[in-house]
């Protein structure tokens, strides 16, 4: 079975890439013990820890480490009234993280995700990879069989046109978990102790017109690039759905980087993924999406956003407005998600104004 790396196995690299263009967001209601583990890989990096929950609790955080904490009163005052878009009691909050970050790039994980051993026993570095994956170019037109073919030791197979090998630039790199799936309730109820020892090493370009249930707990993207439609909905407390989220945001930024031309890439890097959520309470925050994704998901199927939409920005309104159209009929908390996303939007404007280094949320 696999086991988490030690502290002591994890080695930081000679010089972090990316020290002062990247923030590490981390949702929480607990006190960060598990930052000891990730020390010699993150402690270079600054860290935005969006606490959920009771905002009089003190969180505690490991010496030495740079960070801004921001709990319930603080989102509430810096985004005023709009602050309704942000949900509570849910580690959906963690997108107010991405919203006043100013780095271009955001990596984000969960309290329960440790590092992980490859196959030999070295410890895995997630950063390192994500910013591989984020920092080489994406090949969404054409399916490489050899995967990523801007990994050492790959390339692009033979029959694989040469006019699109330049490939697009990577909006998004999506890890994967060892020990425990990330299983919905009912799969969880009929596999309890199902873990995954299976370690891939592969990166692969998720191709256009291809959905694909995005994960929060290991995920990192470039805020320029893609960073206004990674809002996680609404979700938890007064909501008639949780976890789904990250899926929200996974649809949504599918089918507008699908737009705009631009990657997202899925595979490595692994972390591990060490404590499973109790399947009783996860069917009574999934139920209602278990039914509404069979829906949900042929309406981000046949979108088709206007030529005009030509940033994340006007692809997300659009979004929003084709939402209320066309899944309100599903059930009425839709008018509300859709609201939410416009009220996003403005937010996520008015905290990073055009002109800023990190902004308008258009491919370049």
């Amino acid at each position: 079975m696999a086991e988490p790396a030690t502290a002591t196995q994890a080695a930081a690299p000679a010089v972090p890439q990316l020290k002062d263009e990247l923030d590490i967001v981390i949702p929480t209601i607990r006190n960060l013990d598990f930052l000891e583990m990730w020390r010699p890989f993150f402690q270079p990096y600054h860290l935005i820890i969006v606490q959920d929950g009771d905002p009089s609790k003190t969180i505690k955080v490991p010496d030495g480490f740079d960070y801004e904490l921001y709990n319930r009163n603080d989102i509430n005052r810096i985004v005023g009234p709009k602050a309704s878009c942000i949900s509570f009691k849910d580690s959906a909050c963690r997108c107010f993280g991405y919203m006043v970050s100013k780095k271009k790039y955001i990596f984000t994980i969960d309290d329960d995700c440790f590092v992980a051993k490859d196959p030999s026993g070295k410890a895995i570095n997630a950063l390192e990879q994500h910013i591989k994956n984020l920092l080489s170019p994406s090949t969404p037109f054409f399916f490489n069989t050899l995967y990523d073919p801007f990994r050492d030791g790959a390339d692009f197979v033979r029959g694989y046109p040469f006019s699109l090998r330049e490939g697009v630039p990577t909006a998004v790199s999506h890890g994967l978990w060892l020990n425990i799936p990330d299983y919905d309730a009912p799969t969880q109820l009929v596999k309890p102790l199902e873990r995954n020892t299976r370690f891939v090493d592969a990166v692969l370009t998720i191709p256009k017109g291809t959905l694909f249930p995005m994960c929060g707990m290991n995920l990192a993207f470039d805020r320029e690039l893609i960073g206004p439609a990674m809002y996680f909905g609404l979700m938890g407390d007064g909501q008639p759905i949780g976890r789904y989220d990250d899926m929200w945001a996974g649809w949504c930024t599918k089918v507008i980087c699908d737009h705009l031309a631009l990657g997202v890439k899925t595979g490595l890097p692994y972390i591990y993924h060490s404590k499973a959520s109790n399947p009783f309470v996860n069917l009574r925050k999934e139920y209602k999406g278990i039914f509404w994704q069979e829906e949900i998901i042929p309406f981000f199927q046949q979108i088709v956003l206007p030529k005009d939409c030509t940033t994340v920005q006007k692809c997300y309104i659009e979004l929003a407005k084709q939402v209320k159209e066309k899944l309100s009929k599903v059930d009425p908390y839709f008018d509300k998600l859709a609201e939410a996303m416009v009220t996003w939007i403005e937010a996520w404007d008015e905290l990073n104004p055009t002109g800023s280094s990190v902004t308008n949320g258009k491919a370049k």
